[in-house]
């Protein structure tokens, strides 16, 4: 394969046909990490690429608004009579309320159509190891914490990032941190002189937290610290529902990406892994900073970071590269993404590709118009499937009800017959219904497949779909080796 494709694969989305290959790749990837990142997209499957229109990225107040609609409109229409009249009113209510489809969309357009696609590949990992999954009024948010709580926070530090995703209200209701008190807060002893009424720290996020975000068990923290955490946590979030008179009153503000319960919140000081941690609101950042530079957290991402982009069995010399550049740059994800991004490169080893990327990938390779256009989202008849279908039958929908730990990079995962079939199926399905704008023999020729791609393909025969299902599900661009 050639360099510039080799490299565009492993840490980015490959080059489009209408894409003049790069002169200079360092400098181009040193570009790809520093542009502004614009969401660009498509308005019906005949329009050129356009910037994502405004109205359908609203920000998390709209968002709000919306869902708080959605909520009330479906109340009513639950107490209202049956039949096809509701029907249409509970149709009309999603489409008109309902971002998650509408966010998954943005999504695939942006990772089809933008320029940066370094930047999105890495937002992938970050939106992966950070889990948000749809449940109940997550999906109103998960789109606004992948664009403002990772993608527009890859210049900064880790500890930036960490304390944005976990104080997203999306993170905070997904593991119902919403729902958590303190045992001695305000709120749990009003609450116990009450017969109906219930109040009780939530560990949830605490756990995730060490268990996932940061340290990994491999720290050896306890159960003690898990609660701690959660301590520290209680009181952080409110029901994204939450009437705005009402949450004012609760948590002082409106803004739900800082909305904190004093009333709700553990009294006194904390104590998590051996740090001990102010009362209030301050004492998350100083939990998140304190977690974000442990030697623990840089070893666990490192190693993760590595084995996503660089080898599917990253060297241990690999890793400590990039937790020493982690520990001299106190975190600042430029400077790792760049050492990342160098070991990818020098590392001759293909990297296996994620089923999602994979897609992405093909699209673009062959100049296809896979997914809708954004004025065609609500259009059921389109020959073209629904991205929450596409996404979930390939096994990797950040908008599906998935579970805190997120995707594997084992491929060992991905590599089942049932999931190599549907692979083949979706090759057929970009080729027949995605009008590709290149031949396999012009996309062959300008990525320099190796012979035992070019081989694969003569072996099918002379159909061009079944040559250019033998090439997108080649190992060569699965990211395998021939051996």
């Amino acid at each position: 394969m050639h360099e510039h494709y080799r490299i565009a694969q492993k840490i980015g989305l490959m080059f489009r046909p209408d894409e003049t290959l790069p002169e200079d790749m360092h400098a181009w990837i040193t570009d790809q990490l520093t542009m502004p990142s614009v969401a660009m997209g498509i308005a019906s499957v005949y329009s050129s690429p356009a910037p994502w229109p405004a109205e359908l990225q609203p920000d998390l107040a709209e968002r709000a608004r919306l869902w708080r609609r959605y909520r009330l409109l479906k109340r009513q229409e639950q107490e209202g009579k049956n039949g096809q009249d509701n029907q249409a009113a509970r149709q009309a209510n999603n489409r008109a309320h309902l971002m998650a489809e509408k966010d998954e969309l943005k999504f695939v357009h942006r990772n089809v159509y933008a320029a940066d696609q370094i930047n999105l590949r890495l937002t992938a990992f970050w939106a992966n190891h950070f889990t948000i999954g749809n449940t109940f009024d997550t999906g109103n948010m998960i789109g606004h914490a992948i664009d403002a709580g990772i993608l527009d926070r890859l210049q900064g530090s880790f500890a930036e990032m960490l304390y944005g995703i976990t104080t997203h209200p999306g993170m905070l209701t997904y593991l119902d941190n919403v729902w958590s008190a303190g045992e001695n807060s305000a709120q749990a002893k009003s609450c116990r002189r009450k017969p109906d009424c219930h109040a009780g720290l939530n560990d949830n996020l605490g756990r995730e937290l060490l268990e996932l975000h940061t340290v990994s068990p491999a720290a050896g923290y306890s159960e003690d610290d898990i609660r701690g955490a959660a301590k520290v946590l209680a009181g952080w979030g409110v029901n994204f529902q939450q009437e705005l008179d009402k949450m004012r009153r609760m948590a002082g503000t409106t803004d739900h990406w800082n909305a904190y319960k004093q009333r709700w919140a553990e009294p006194g000081r904390k104590t998590v892994m051996g740090q001990s941690i102010s009362t209030g609101r301050g004492g998350l950042r100083q939990l998140t900073d304190f977690l974000a530079s442990h030697e623990h957290t840089i070893n666990h991402i490192s190693t993760k970071l590595c084995r996503h982009f660089v080898s599917d069995m990253p060297s241990a010399r690999q890793i400590e590269s990039v937790k020493s550049v982690w520990r001299s740059s106190n975190g600042d994800l430029p400077s790792i993404h760049r050492e990342v991004i160098r070991l990818a490169i020098v590392d001759p080893a293909p990297k296996f590709v994620w089923p999602m990327h994979w897609l992405l990938q093909m699209v673009r390779l062959s100049g296809a118009t896979y997914f809708k256009g954004w004025r065609e989202i609500h259009d059921y008849n389109n020959q073209l499937m629904r991205s929450k279908k596409i996404f979930a039958e390939l096994g990797q929908s950040f908008w599906s009800f998935r579970q805190p730990n997120g995707y594997s990079d084992d491929k060992a995962d991905w590599l089942s017959a049932e999931m190599f079939e549907r692979r083949i199926r979706f090759a057929d399905a970009v080729f027949s219904n995605g009008r590709p704008k290149r031949s396999v023999e012009k996309i062959m020729a300008r990525m320099e497949v190796m012979p035992e791609t070019q081989q694969l393909v003569a072996s099918v025969g002379r159909s061009p779909k079944d040559k250019f299902i033998a090439l997108m599900c080649s190992p060569e661009l699965m990211g395998l080796s021939y051996a």
